[in-house]
């Protein structure tokens, strides 16, 4: 995928406040990652139903739109899927303030929580000591109230923590689902 396709932090943004959703992009494509990372598959038109967004005063998705989430979900295996290892939490621009990327990013890892444990609770007894810890990472992340001081040990930090729950996504995806996980993939379940 050319990197002029991929859906970017604003333009899901837009998705998100077109269709009401009580979530932002990034606690949108958290939720997606985490569903996709946990072992659950997504499939035609149904990303919003399997997330479980599609209730309140939610509007239908336009053809774009749908067009769009469709999108969302190819990109998200396929990033996952990465040998590469190209995966990247869908996060404002680095040019956005300091404060709203930390809480978009408390943002993801509560989405990515959420849709991790809607792939299937089950597994959690399952997983190695060292996912579970991740897990337990992600939560403490997604509870944290930032405080900023020295806005150049702050960035710092924030690059750490990005680096650490890109990672630590992969590394979930890597060992719940693993080889099964074919980008190409067009089964719906």
């Amino acid at each position: 995928m050319a990197p002029a396709e991929l859906i970017g932090h604003e333009e899901l943004d837009g998705v998100a406040a077109r269709l009401k959703l009580a979530v932002d992009a990034s606690e949108l494509h958290g939720s997606l990652c985490g569903y996709l990372s946990g072992g659950g598959r997504v499939g035609k038109d149904a990303l919003l139903a399997v997330l479980q967004l599609d209730g309140g005063e939610q509007v239908s998705p336009s053809a774009n739109d749908r067009a769009l989430l469709e999108q969302l979900v190819r990109q998200s295996e396929q990033e996952l899927a990465d040998p590469e290892l190209g995966f990247e939490p869908l996060l404002p621009a680095d040019d956005r303030p300091l404060e709203e990327r930390a809480d978009s990013l408390g943002d993801w890892c509560r989405g990515f929580l959420g849709g991790f444990g809607l792939a299937g609770p089950e597994k959690f007894g399952k997983l190695s000591d060292e996912a579970q810890e991740i897990l337990r990472d992600l939560n403490t992340i997604a509870a944290s109230e930032f405080e900023f001081g020295d806005s150049r040990d702050d960035e710092d930090a924030l690059i750490e923590l990005h680096e650490f729950v890109r990672v630590a996504a992969m590394l979930l995806h890597a060992e719940c689902v693993g080889g099964r996980n074919k980008p190409n993939s067009d089964t719906v379940h």
